[in-house]
């Protein structure tokens, strides 16, 4: 079963996609938005092709908890995510996950400008395997 996790922005949508264990998340080549509809096609195109059971979708959230406009439009893509889509969507707090994305990238010696093409993917892999890791991590507590 794979999931597919999505870092949302105003401008990309980074993404990524777990094993079919759900032990790992790869990125993807991001997608640069070109409209609810036209993103709404390419993840619907990715669902199918990937055989995806499952999204998750990052959820922005300020250090203290709050929301603010950002994350209201992740919460909008998700509703949009689930009427299209078909399959179960999860949104998960993604904070901090582009810095790191970021620094990930940095040590790995990645110019700013290569950085920008990947920061995105990085970040939707790195949401979904905060997700995956903890879903497994609940699956063996209540093993126990």
């Amino acid at each position: 079963m794979r999931i597919l996790g999505v870092d949302p922005g105003e401008v990309r949508l980074g993404l990524a996609v777990s094993d079919e264990l759900g032990l790992t998340a790869q990125g993807l080549p991001t997608w640069t938005s070109r409209g609810r509809s036209a993103d709404l096609a390419h993840l619907r195109s990715l669902v199918e092709e990937l055989k995806v059971a499952e999204v998750v979708v990052g959820l922005p959230r300020n250090m203290d908890g709050t929301v603010g406009p950002q994350a209201e439009a992740a919460r909008e893509l998700a509703r949009d995510l689930r009427d299209a889509l078909g399959v179960p969507v999860t949104l998960w707090d993604e904070r901090l996950t582009t810095q790191a994305a970021t620094r990930v990238l940095t040590e790995a010696g990645l110019s700013r400008r290569r950085r920008r093409g990947r920061v995105d993917a990085v970040a939707a892999a790195l949401i979904l395997q905060g997700y995956l890791d903890r879903t497994r991590a609940s699956r063996q507590e209540g093993a126990e």
